[in-house]
């Protein structure tokens, strides 16, 4: 198969022109007459990925998250992006990221099918194609009513992880949830105007926090990479199903930092 056939498969099901206008989406080094027959999978395309990729034998090494975000003046081995970007060439290794079109198409949806959440909704509708409205992050209802430690500690396992940071009062009772996986700082104002009593994400500063929960919504902070991970889960199982003929690989679940 040819990545660019690939291409087609994975834009009908997560559209590049889903993607938000800032970001960086598709194939982005590479060619895409190229056969691919090996695909490796991760959140970054970072040097131990390209590495892990390398061994694996991959001709496409495929990420949530962009390598390239701006542009590029020059390519050369003393920048991080060009030394990434010369090692998978040297290696003829084509590289793709779906990032806020898989976010947007399938990100909400799926972390609410983790947490077990009914009657879901869009927490940030920014696309409206033919078969309804999609966007970023997902609210709805938990199962039945608990605690936010409770929550707290059921997201931390849920998602594997060492630990979460929880804003508010552990003894405020939850029921209405919003979940925005990655980095949701700007996603409280609809949280908030959707009704959430707490907001599940990444990436939450101090002030943004402590505020937060001055204004009635609790927060749980899971990390940027604390839900994001089960992109790879995802797309392992969509392209076994949707081209069973190639072998596909991802980087094992780690948190990227620890914590003394």
């Amino acid at each position: 198969m040819k990545i660019k056939q690939l291409m087609e498969m994975m834009e009908a099901d997560m559209p590049r022109q889903a993607a938000l206008d800032w970001d960086n989406v598709g194939l982005l080094v590479g060619d895409e007459e190229q056969e691919v027959s090996r695909i490796y999978l991760a959140l970054d395309a970072t040097d131990e990925v390209i590495d892990h990729g390398i061994a694996f034998g991959a001709d496409l090494i495929l990420t949530h998250h962009p390598l390239i975000f701006s542009g590029i003046k020059k390519v050369t081995a003393q920048d991080m992006t060009g030394r990434r970007i010369r090692k998978m060439i040297a290696h003829q290794i084509s590289y793709y990221a779906m990032h806020t079109n898989f976010d947007v198409c399938v990100m909400g949806n799926l972390s609410a099918q983790y947490l077990g959440l009914r009657d879901v909704d869009v927490l940030d509708v920014t696309y409206e194609p033919e078969d309804g409205k999609k966007g970023i992050g997902c609210v709805g209802s938990l199962s039945c009513r608990k605690t936010l430690l409770a929550l707290a500690k059921e997201v931390r396992q849920t998602f594997g992880l060492s630990h979460v940071k929880v804003f508010g009062d552990g003894d405020t009772m939850m029921e209405r949830v919003a979940v925005c996986p990655g980095s949701g700082k700007s996603e409280i104002a609809a949280a908030k105007a959707k009704g959430a009593q707490v907001l599940i994400t990444g990436d939450i500063d101090h002030h943004s926090g402590i505020d937060a929960v001055a204004e009635g919504l609790c927060i749980v902070d899971a990390g940027h990479y604390g839900i994001e991970h089960i992109y790879m889960d995802y797309m392992k199982e969509w392209l076994m199903q949707a081209a069973p003929q190639i072998a596909v690989a991802q980087e094992p679940m780690q948190e990227p930092f620890w914590i003394v």
